[in-house]
């Protein structure tokens, strides 16, 4: 910790009583995080100083938006990682953090970045994806935004991809396949600024992530030199005082249990932690405080002002933006509405507001916007029909079919089978990733009614293939789409604005084409293999792969050109292609550039990695040449024997295109000395 504010944080310290500093190290009055009913009542807030003008520690929720008070309600974490727009979610960052402030927080913990390991896992929806390297650009910049108002805390550390049985899983991983695969996207928010990090409920290689002194201590603050805050998850996330406090943890939240005043005092007459890591603690939570301005800051009225014309515009943005047309054959969409035409929809998700789980990130804005509101006011003269689902409106939905110009279904999977899970009230990780019977049959009867229909998927994380695809023309994701999400997919289908978003993970073709996932393990091994990679190792293809996403336009790629070809193990690969909008509209295309790794000696090793991608928006005929650079330590192994990384100097593949399955331009250079 050799950042300035540190010096001034560590004078602060100095001129507290002993009793002072250990307060600080606990949450107060918050038990109401206990009820997912209570949980957005009130901020959390853990001690400071009024004498020496420190606030203390204000913290409120949100991936999808502050859980406070009413607030905008962004899309899924999982929706903006479609976006593959870092820009974007800086800005939604800093709208994050502006409300977190107005609604007097100071801390806010919306930078998740736990991978999609499996795309059941019940929380995938809180993540950006599956891939590190795409995890890691989302997560640092929503990280910079956030920071721009608020202390940001990124969570949940680590190899926390399982829900139901998150509180008494082991995770094992080799410690080639934790550094390289399941926490460089950590990394990446620790480097863009992160204040805190939060510790995860499970176990790593046989201990709880606040005792794991290798995770916290070693990893987090040693080798990557974090000199935040680290902060427990709530009410269960911390099991001892002095193993946690030693092990690096320096924040027990929401309340007191483990790091109260007397269980710290006696843990200190018995010698069994040092006065120095109580300073060193107390110094990390001061030191964040000063590096915000927030020290000797006079406290501020808390006006709770009403959600902006900027937010919600910013929501309706981040919307369109994430949404991924999977299919569209015969052009059955955009829609053209007009007088006279007759549109049916069905599926009970056209009627439900666009949100994600009912738990603890759980958004209350002022208003929803469900997808048949926004059809109906995008509509332009079109007549709108609506039919639910279920057994009983079978014949309803036949008859709709055979006399509708088109026929929107809405399917994918409600808040309730997904989510944080809660004994009795629903969440959790789901069983099967197939849509439900009900919804399949419907696609089904409609396409032998009336001709094949536009199926709109929403959830959040990966549907798998069933016979009900082959009845759809078109096929669209749109995750979560936040309060204005009827706004955007009715944007989408009727052709104002053209979908550009990419899968953030890979959408299988049934659930044993996975490897097995179970809620309820006592114990799993996290593999070097997963998503896009996994499938590359099997040698096998998905339904949609990882980053797959077409578009009402079409583009080329050509003229892929190296700089050079070889490269220093400390040096950049610095390159540019160019890509043009060879359709009749204008639209935006993610150009991912993955490193083939085909020829590495060391084992195991990915077939390919994603290294660089861009969101360009191009007018029709457009052409423009766009620049990368990829930095060798990009594509370092890691050796645990070492303990160090290396570059392996070898000759690589440098793959351009517009999918992980789908590439257009190839090269080759190398690494050497």
């Amino acid at each position: 910790m050799n950042a300035p504010f540190i010096e001034r944080a560590r004078a602060l310290v100095g001129r507290m009583s002993l009793t002072e500093k250990l307060r600080m190290l606990a949450g107060r009055g918050g038990l109401h995080a206990a009820l997912p009913f209570t949980y957005h009542l009130l901020r959390y807030n853990a001690p400071g100083n009024r004498r020496l003008g420190i606030p203390g520690i204000r913290f409120t929720d949100g991936p999808s938006g502050v859980v406070m008070g009413r607030s905008v309600c962004f899309p899924s974490p999982i929706g903006r990682g479609a976006s593959f727009d870092p820009d974007l979610e800086e800005a939604v960052g800093r709208a994050l953090g502006q409300r977190a402030q107005e609604l007097g927080a100071n801390t806010l913990g919306a930078v998740c970045v736990n991978l999609v390991r499996h795309p059941a896992g019940g929380r995938s929806q809180e993540s950006f994806g599956a891939e590190p390297f795409h995890v890691g650009r989302m997560g640092a910049a929503l990280t910079r935004g956030i920071s721009r108002h608020a202390m940001a805390v990124v969570k949940h550390f680590a190899l926390n991809s399982m829900e139901n049985a998150r509180f008494t899983v082991d995770v094992r991983a080799d410690e080639r396949t934790l550094r390289e695969v399941f926490l460089p996207h950590f990394k990446a928010c620790v480097d863009a600024g992160a204040s805190g990090v939060m510790t995860a409920y499970n176990r790593v290689n046989g201990r709880h992530c606040d005792l794991n002194a290798e995770l916290v201590q070693k990893i987090l603050k040693d080798d990557w030199g974090f000199s935040g805050f680290v902060i427990s998850d709530f009410l269960l996330g911390v099991h001892a005082t002095a193993a946690s406090l030693n092990a690096g943890l320096d924040l027990e939240m929401p309340q007191a249990f483990f790091f109260s005043l007397p269980a710290l005092l006696t843990s200190l007459a018995a010698g069994a932690i040092s006065r120095n890591r109580v300073d060193e603690a107390a110094a990390r939570l001061v030191g964040q405080q000063v590096r915000m301005g927030l020290v000797g800051k006079p406290r501020e009225r808390r006006t709770r002002p009403p959600v902006s014309d900027e937010h919600r515009n910013l929501a309706r943005l981040s919307a369109q933006k994430s949404i991924v047309l999977l299919k569209n054959e015969n052009n059955r969409l955009p829609i053209r509405p007009g007088q006279g035409m007759k549109i049916a929809v069905f599926g009970n998700a056209a009627r439900r507001g666009c949100g994600g789980s009912l738990g603890s990130v759980a958004v209350r804005p002022p208003y929803w916007v469900t997808p048949l509101e926004g059809l109906r006011r995008k509509g332009q003269g079109a007549t709108i029909v609506f039919c639910p689902e279920g057994g009983r409106y079978l014949q309803k939905a036949r008859r709709l079919a055979v006399e509708a110009d088109v026929c929107l279904v809405f399917a994918g999977i409600a808040p309730r089978d997904e989510g944080e899970y809660f004994p009795f009230l629903g969440g959790g990780d789901r069983k099967t990733l197939a849509l439900p019977q009900t919804q399949q049959r419907l696609i089904e009867e409609i396409a032998r009614a009336g001709g094949k229909a536009a199926v709109v998927l929403s959830g959040g994380s990966a549907v798998c293939k069933g016979p009900w695809a082959d009845c759809a023309d078109a096929v669209l994701m749109t995750w979560y789409a936040g309060m204005e999400g009827g706004n955007a997919i009715a944007d989408v289908l009727f052709g104002n604005v053209n979908p550009g978003g990419k899968l953030p993970l890979t959408f299988p073709h049934s659930d044993g084409e996975l490897f097995p996932f179970d809620p309820g393990a006592k114990q799993v091994q996290y593999d070097y293999h997963h998503d896009y990679r996994y499938y590359d190792h099997k040698g096998f293809s998905p339904w949609y792969a990882f980053g797959h996403g077409l578009s009402y336009t079409e583009f080329s790629y050509a003229n892929l050109k190296l700089n050079e070809r070889s490269i220093r193990p400390d040096g950049a690969l610095d390159f540019s292609l160019s890509l043009a909008n060879t359709g009749k509209r204008a639209g935006d295309e993610v150009v991912q550039v993955y490193v083939g790794l085909e020829n590495s000696r060391v084992s195991p090793r990915s077939k390919k990695e994603l290294k660089a991608f861009q969101r360009v928006t191009l007018t029709p005929g457009e052409e423009r040449e766009l620049s990368f650079r990829i930095p060798a330590q990009s594509l370092a192994v890691y050796d645990p024997a070492r303990k160090s990384w290396f570059a392996e100097e070898m000759e690589y593949s440098l793959l351009a295109g517009s999918s992980s399955a789908d590439i257009r331009l190839r090269a080759m250079f190398s690494i050497a000395r």
